[in-house]
């Protein structure tokens, strides 16, 4: 039974995360996710507790819009969502760099032909409750609730460790490398 979780409102959120982060509760992997609800940049509510009641794994995904690795792996990642779907699994894209606009964002899916729910994370609420630093950053989570991989899309030698965590996921077996070193740009919070 998943663990309830409160959701949280962009004027608490920060704060504690700030506190976790300062208690050293950083998120770790075989641990219950923080919880979070939005609204996507295509109009859809979206919930996390939501998604993982409905598929057995989700991936929050950090990306953006002009960096170079995140626009390199998107056609990875679009393939990712169309294929996994079927299987029971679910990107959800967070943008939450200051300077990228929600109309930026629009027409970023809309280029890259993303059917997934990608949503602007104004005040990086969801950055400051996953603790994401880059773009690409993908975080899988199980269909319990607990986070299962942390990190790059793919490596620098096009090592498909998302694909592989997510496939793990999906077979109910142990995620074999479940934290990488994600590498791309960093997520801006000014």
């Amino acid at each position: 039974m998943m663990q309830r979780r409160t959701f949280l409102t962009a004027a608490v959120a920060p704060l504690l995360s700030a506190r976790s982060m300062a208690a050293g509760n950083r998120l770790r992997v075989g641990q219950p996710v923080p919880m979070f609800e939005t609204v996507s940049l295509q109009g859809q509510p979206v919930s996390l507790e939501s998604a993982i009641r409905d598929h057995k794994a989700v991936i929050i995904l950090f990306t953006s819009t002009v960096c170079p690795y995140a626009n390199y792996f998107a056609p990875h990642v679009r393939e990712l969502s169309e294929t996994f779907e079927s299987r029971g699994a679910l990107v959800i894209g967070v943008n939450s760099n200051n300077w990228e606009s929600r109309q930026d964002v629009l027409d970023h899916i809309r280029e890259r032909r993303f059917s997934f729910p990608m949503v602007k994370d104004e005040g990086h609420v969801i950055a400051d409750l996953f603790e994401a630093s880059r773009t690409p950053e993908a975080f899988l989570v199980d269909g319990s609730g607990r986070l299962r991989y942390q990190g790059w899309v793919k490596s620098k030698q096009e090592s498909p460790d998302l694909q592989r965590a997510l496939e793990d996921v999906l077979a109910g077996r142990p995620v074999r490398r479940p934290v990488t070193k994600a590498f791309g740009c960093a997520v801006d919070r000014f």
